[in-house]
C-alpha cells in the first residue's frame, strides 16, 4: 500500500499547527475519513509541497489515501467548495492557480480583513493579555526560521494571520480571512524560494508592537508592506509544477 510522504524536519517542539487545523479545529480532532483526505491534500498544499496547477485524479488518489472514489470525490468537493482545488467538465481537478485578476482581488481584501482585525484589535482594553500567545507564536517562527524547519516556519507565519483574527472572537471574521491566508499561500508558492521572503516574524513582530501601542495606522502600514512583498513575488512556476504526487511519497 502506498504511504503518505510525511513533511522532513518539521520539529513538534515548535507547535506549527498543520493548516487544516486552523480551518475547522473541532474536525482536526475527530476526523471522518472526508476529513482526512480533505486535511492531507490541503496541507500539502499550505505547505507547498503540492503547488498550484498540480493534476489530481480520483483514481491515484484513492490508491495514495487506501479509500473509496466517493471518499475522494467529496474531499476534492470540499476543496473545491474552499477554493483550494479547481474542478473543471471533463478536465478533473487541479489544484487551484490564480489569474492575475485573482491576484490582485485576494490581496485587496486580504488588507481590507487585516485593517479590520486592526482596528478593532486597538481598541481593546486588554489587548496586551490577547497578544501574549501571538508574541510567543512569533518567537517559534523565528526558532523555526533560525533552524531552517522550513515546513513549521511556514505553517507559524500562515497561522499567525489566522489566530490574530480569533482573538476577537468573530468567527466569520476568522473564516473569511483563514480561506483568503489560503488562496494566497498558493498564490505565494509560485513566487520563488519562502526563505527569501520578507513575510516572516520580523514583520510580524512589528504588526504586534503597533498594536500593543494602539497605533492602528501604523500597524496598517506595517501589515500592508508585509502583504505587498508576497505580493510582489511572483514568478512563472517552476517546472514540476504539475506533478503532484512527489508531495505524497509517490513515484509515477
Amino acid at each position: 500500500m502506498l504511504q503518505l510522504k510525511s513533511p522532513r524536519g518539521v520539529s513538534p517542539d515548535l507547535k506549527a499547527p498543520r493548516a487544516s487545523s486552523l480551518r475547522n479545529p473541532k474536525t482536526a480532532s475527530n476526523p471522518s475519513e472526508v476529513d482526512r483526505v480533505y486535511g492531507e491534500i490541503f496541507d500539502a498544499a499550505m505547505d507547498r509541497r503540492l503547488l498550484p496547477g498540480a493534476k489530481l485524479t480520483e483514481a491515484a488518489l484513492c490508491s495514495i489515501f487506501d479509500c473509496s472514489r466517493s471518499t475522494v470525490r467529496a474531499a476534492l468537493a470540499q476543496l473545491a467548495y474552499d477554493k483550494v482545488v479547481l474542478i473543471e467538465p471533463n478536465r478533473g481537478a487541479r489544484v487551484w492557480q490564480a489569474t492575475p485578476k485573482e491576484v490582485r482581488d485576494v490581496f485587496a481584501m486580504r488588507r481590507a480583513l487585516e485593517g479590520i482585525t486592526i482596528d478593532q484589535l486597538v481598541g481593546l482594553a486588554d489587548v496586551d493579555r490577547r497578544l501574549a500567545p501571538l508574541d510567543d507564536m512569533v518567537a517559534r517562527e523565528q526558532q523555526a526560521y533560525e533552524q531552517g524547519d522550513r515546513i513549521s516556519w511556514i505553517r507559524l507565519s500562515n497561522a499567525f494571520h489566522v489566530e490574530l483574527a480569533r482573538l476577537l472572537d468573530n468567527q466569520v471574521l476568522t473564516d473569511m480571512l483563514s480561506g483568503l491566508c489560503a488562496r494566497t499561500t498558493l498564490i505565494i508558492a509560485l513566487g520563488g524560494s519562502p526563505e527569501g521572503s520578507a513575510c516572516s516574524y520580523v514583520e510580524h513582530r512589528d504588526i504586534l508592537d503597533h498594536i500593543r501601542r494602539r497605533d492602528a495606522q501604523g500597524a496598517k502600514a506595517a501589515m500592508d508592506h508585509h502583504l505587498q512583498d508576497c505580493e510582489q513575488r511572483m514568478e512563472a512556476p517552476p517546472e514540476d509544477a504539475a506533478d503532484p504526487w512527489s508531495a505524497f511519497g509517490v513515484r509515477r
